[in-house]
């Protein structure tokens, strides 16, 4: 019975899964918190997963290993390996302003064909473009930039800073897989090479970036485990879930995502849709939105009722709510990107401002919302034949039941599961059997 050890470094903790190869049970599981915050030391990161590994058994047993992890975070090294500053995480938005110089530098149509993306605040590329202008001498310290589970890989298999790690700084040793690249802002899912006329656009200078590993491709750690390549979580957890062309996974978490498996890259210059790459040589174009399960958690609030019988009401409504309509905008949002919208609710009659319509119209609102990552997705001609749905909205009898109708397609709601971690293991497992 081989075993492999998959990791979801998340931003909120690190969950460790060691796995039947040959079955894809999981024997047993670890967990760790990580930091709040925006901007983090990845030494949090790093003790945070040997916690996991030991709380999980440790690794001594297992044939091969993989690390999946949150995307975009700027990891910067300087020659020695050491980290230069606390890593800037996807959701620290204090890059917003470099995106915006570097649309203005190059346009957005040039960038979407050479990256797959339009910068945003989350991508690596403005966080770069940020250090450069708001941190020159840390900017010129930087010997090599690293993705946050690039990063935890390097320093498992030994490599790290001259006075804290067995192998050293040997920079050249820096790994990661498409997914993750592909999060970048300065890496092509078309033709798989970095950019680095941008990589100096907006750091100031070329650097080291981690060798681009392919979905079959291993490294070794000290003790001749095989290491795969790793994912982004939204990757990950599309090969966790077992994600084929032809499938959209629906995150339904505090903000939502949409993503879904193609075969072919997408390019779209409105910058609706990022144009990542996948764990397994397709690619993954993912939509995000703001406003998700929160849209739940406020109507049941005002409601007076707990999340199940919001379910109950809603379902107790006609289709329609009456013609009540609620606009889930409650933080502005991303997808249409109307960052300063907030939430309406329209339609409201005598005879339609009832509390069932009322949970009616919020589910609808949430779902239709959702509905407009997977329209975006259809509009650049991805095909979607089947909706997985995750995440704690999934877990509502009412969303399970009203979601195709909304979405358009069949609807499938896999048993909740750590599916970053599992796709993880998946990929340990794909190595470890070649």
């Amino acid at each position: 019975m081989p075993l492999v050890m998959g990791v979801d470094s998340s931003t909120q903790s690190c969950k460790v899964v060691v796995v039947d190869a040959e079955s894809g049970s999981v024997v047993r599981t670890g967990r760790a918190a990580h930091p709040d915050g925006t901007a983090v030391d990845p030494e949090a990161w790093w003790r945070a997963l040997n916690d996991a590994i030991t709380a999980a058994g440790g690794i001594d047993d297992v044939a091969a290993w993989s690390i999946g992890g949150q995307q975009h975070g700027m990891v910067a090294l300087d020659a020695t390996g050491s980290v230069i500053r606390d890593a800037l995480l996807w959701n620290d938005t204090r890059s917003a302003q470099a995106a915006q110089d570097l649309i203005g530098e190059f346009g957005a149509t040039e960038l979407a064909a050479r990256t797959g993306l339009v910068p945003v605040a989350s991508f690596t590329v403005t966080k770069l473009r940020w250090l450069r202008d708001a941190e020159p001498e840390h900017a010129a310290r930087v010997a090599a930039v690293a993705l946050p589970h690039d990063w935890l890989t390097w320093r498992l298999r030994g490599y790290g800073p001259e006075d804290s790690s067995p192998l050293g700084p040997v920079l050249g040793e820096l790994i990661t897989d498409r997914s993750d690249a592909s999060g970048t802002g300065y890496w092509s899912p078309a033709d798989g090479s970095y950019d680095r006329e941008l990589l100096t656009a907006a750091l100031g200078h070329d650097a080291v970036l981690p060798r681009v590993l392919g979905p079959a491709d291993h490294v070794t750690d000290p003790a001749g485990r095989r290491v795969a390549p790793g994912a982004g979580d939204n990757a990950a957890a599309a090969l966790g879930l077992g994600a084929a062309p032809g499938d959209v996974v629906v995150s339904i978490g505090t903000s939502g995502t949409v993503c879904a498996v193609s075969r072919t890259p997408i390019a779209d210059p409105s910058g609706t849709v990022a144009g990542f790459a996948d764990a397994t040589g397709n690619f993954l174009p993912l939509v995000a939105t703001l406003n998700a399960a929160r849209v739940l958690d406020v109507t049941a609030a005002l409601l007076g009722v707990g999340h199940d019988e919001l379910g109950e009401l809603a379902l107790s409504a006609a289709a329609g709510a009456g013609g009540l309509t609620l606009l889930p905008y409650f933080e502005g949002e991303r997808t249409p990107n109307l960052p300063d919208a907030t939430a309406s609710l329209t339609g409201m009659t005598l005879a339609s401002t009832t509390r069932p319509n009322l949970a009616r119209a919020a589910v609808e609102g949430m779902l239709h919302g959702l509905g407009a990552g997977l329209d975006a997705l259809r509009g650049l001609g991805v095909p979607l034949d089947r909706a997985l749905l995750i995440g704690g909205g999934a877990q509502s009898e009412a969303v399970r039941r009203i979601a195709p109708e909304i979405l358009g397609v069949p609807v499938e709601v896999p048993a909740p599961g750590e599916y970053v971690a599992l796709g993880a293991a998946r990929q340990a497992a794909s190595v470890a059997q070649h």
